[in-house]
């Protein structure tokens, strides 16, 4: 941490970061020692940045310190505080995984483009499992998410999606962590659609495909090379306008043809 506070991309970030982990010790919250970390910083099981740490980070356990290395109850409720934090809605499903109607574009995709659920289940977007959405959710906001596009499952998701994308930014990330979630509440199985293969592209052939759409008007989200939703509903888009079917996923063959 220390290294990357003055050898770094960011050094701001991690100068700030690393003036966090020295007040940490300070006020003894842990010695040098006891911070294990990853080799950017980011600390015990919940992985807290020495900030996230300082501010979320709480004591259940009852012995005067916020433990996230070795104590269970410490780091699952400084996990819950860092959600409640940023707007977790009690009570509330993370998402559904549903069927899109093939006359559906996955270009529909993004929290940008939410619709009631009932919307959503009037386009024809139904449950994979057949039960439908809870009375509850019908007339509150979802979003479409359709990470691999149509090489993969596709969900309806709630804001609380969102919340846990605020953990880490990955579509993937969020989206396994709420599905291992349900997993252990509920006894699901594993998702219903399978993951179609993709082709192996690197990072550098995306960038290059997201700056020539970007040239196009096309909002991508920035040439970072990976394929979030705004790059992916972009490609489906870019598809539809050139006849070809919306895969909204990026391939060897789109690379090459979007130039």
């Amino acid at each position: 941490l220390g290294t990357k506070a003055f050898m770094s991309t960011r050094p701001e970030l991690f100068q700030g970061e690393l003036v966090a982990a020295l007040a940490m010790v300070e006020r003894g919250m842990a010695t040098p020692d006891q911070m294990k970390s990853s080799w950017a910083g980011a600390l015990g099981q919940p992985q807290f940045l020495p900030t996230s740490y300082l501010e979320h980070a709480v004591d259940v356990d009852g012995d005067r310190r916020p433990n996230i290395w070795t104590s269970v109850p410490d780091t699952l409720g400084s996990i819950a505080a860092y959600l409640n934090h940023f707007g977790w809605q009690p009570g509330r499903d993370w998402g559904y995984e549903v069927t899109v109607p093939a006359e559906i574009s996955c270009s529909f995709e993004g929290p940008d483009q939410g619709l009631k659920i009932r919307d959503w289940e009037a386009m024809g977007i139904a449950r994979i499992s057949g039960r439908p959405f809870p009375d509850a959710e019908r007339d509150r906001e979802g979003y479409l998410l359709m990470p691999a596009g149509r090489s993969g499952p596709a969900l309806i998701v709630t804001p609380n999606f969102y919340v846990l994308k605020q953990y880490n930014e990955s579509d993937l990330y969020a989206l396994f962590v709420g599905h291992a979630a349900d997993r252990i509440e509920w006894g699901t199985g594993r998702f219903k659609a399978s993951w179609g293969r993709v082709d192996t592209l690197y990072r550098s052939e995306i960038a290059a495909m997201q700056r020539v759409l970007e040239g196009k008007g096309y909002d991508v989200g920035g040439a970072d090379g990976l394929p979030g939703f705004r790059t992916r509903r972009s490609i489906g888009d870019w598809q539809k306008k050139n006849g070809q079917a919306p895969t909204c996923f990026p391939s060897k063959a789109l690379v090459g043809a979007i130039r």
